[in-house]
């Protein structure tokens, strides 16, 4: 067996996973719908003054912020196509940042990135034997790697860490840079484009000058990690057969797939994309593990795996988007999230028209309502409270998952028990 239409030639069930329901956005359109998006920050940038939600520095740290989000949400889809729910990303990204910051003080930062796959991949492992062997509930034993996880580094750090200089029972010494990079001459043009406020143009200069400014070099490799998962997944005899054991594992073992072993390295892969999500955490953005440095992010992974739709592309706009809103926490908090409310009305405005279009008018009603509250919130105030910009991705996250709810299609035998020889 190499390929699905083998398979449908001996009249036996095709491995080829059903596509998802609803309508697929192409390349140009997505880009058009990112320039439409684009274009109304500018007039919201324009109106409210509030510079900051495009420039240079708020992109750069945008990225450096979704990176860790993205690689835990890589990991989930590699779980999730094989039919395994991986609610243990969280806890595989606390033993990355404490195995990469661990091993990354002693024997160097790169080694420390080696380290925090292999700690992330253990938690992986481990989840794989408890859900794919022992059949145990995929959200009771993701749950359990979460606790583990974290009672074990709280445990370990100060074994590892106090008696070392910069150690302590809850903070590792520091490591060492892995290094960055700015395109020479791009870098500055860009940076120059983007503080002459123009409209569209100066946006699109800060979008494209954080991907060349101080970029880390291991940002380059999660960047890299996005195609390399679709063709893997969508290209390759493994990608199909890893896809088969997530739609439908009964037919994928007659026709010969061993599914226990993709399972089994589905998990494994995903532990270690989350464990290099840690060591991106305790390496890069900070150069030290901190007890309780991921703040959830393996749970946003998740969402921004889910508001993808279980594709890597749009895994990437969800880890994008969360991760902007997060950087407005570090970055003119208060002034950029008040100039996001008049963003989102408009947002609301349109989606609002575009519902009574199509002739959705409760839908079109509803959220013409909720668009005018929150065009009120923005002119009634000149700022919002800190705890509102604090808690700002995790809203993000509540409602694009709510929005984007309709449109989803999770693999077949996602979280399904599955016992070998079950379909005889």
């Amino acid at each position: 067996m190499t390929t699905s239409t083998t398979a449908t030639d001996l009249n036996q069930p095709s491995l080829e996973p059903t596509a998802p329901t609803g309508r697929k956005l192409s390349l140009p359109v997505l880009l058009l719908v990112i320039s439409g998006v684009l274009a109304l920050t500018s007039i919201v940038r324009i109106i409210t003054g509030a510079d900051g939600i495009t420039n240079v520095s708020q992109m750069s740290t945008a990225l450096e912020l979704a990176v860790p989000i993205g690689l835990a949400g890589l990991g989930g889809l590699w779980a999730e196509r094989a039919g395994v729910v991986n609610i243990g990303l969280e806890g595989m990204m606390i033993l990355g940042t404490w195995f990469g910051a661990w091993a990354g003080f002693q024997y160097g930062p790169w080694t420390g990135v080696l380290v925090g796959i292999a700690g992330g991949a253990l938690g992986g492992l481990l989840h794989a034997f408890v859900t794919v062997t022992f059949n145990v509930n995929h959200i009771v034993s993701g749950v359990a790697i979460n606790i583990l996880a974290l009672g074990a580094t709280r445990y370990l750090a100060p074994l590892a860490f106090e008696g070392h200089q910069g150690g302590s029972a809850k903070q590792s010494p520091p490591v060492d840079s892995l290094g960055d990079f700015t395109v020479p001459g791009l870098s500055d043009a860009l940076q120059t484009l983007n503080e002459k406020g123009w409209f569209f143009v100066s946006d699109l200069a800060g979008l494209l000058g954080g991907l060349v400014t101080n970029v880390s070099w291991l940002t380059l490799v999660a960047v890299a990690l996005i195609p390399a998962t679709w063709w893997i997944l969508w290209r390759t005899a493994f990608g199909l057969r890893l896809r088969s054991c997530g739609e439908n594992p009964v037919a994928a073992e007659s026709l010969g797939v061993n599914v226990y072993k993709y399972k089994y390295l589905a998990v494994i892969i995903s532990g270690g994309l989350a464990g290099l999500g840690g060591a991106f955490l305790s390496i890069v953005a900070n150069p030290f593990y901190l007890e309780g440095q991921t703040s959830g992010r393996g749970y946003i992974g998740l969402a921004a795996m889910i508001f993808g739709n279980w594709m890597p592309g749009g895994l990437a706009l969800g880890a994008g988007l969360f991760g902007y809103t997060d950087s407005l926490n570090l970055r003119g908090g208060s002034e950029n999230v008040h100039a996001l409310l008049l963003l989102g009305a408009l947002l609301l405005i349109i989606g609002a028209i575009w519902q009574a279009v199509r002739k959705k008018y409760v839908a079109a009603a509803i959220t013409f309502v909720i668009g005018a509250l929150v065009f009120t919130w923005y002119a009634t105030t000149n700022e919002v409270p800190n705890q509102v910009v604090a808690a700002t991705p995790y809203v993000i996250t509540l409602i694009v998952l709510a929005l984007s709810a309709q449109r989803l299609r999770m693999p077949k035998a996602d979280g399904l028990p599955y016992r070998k020889g079950q379909g005889k």
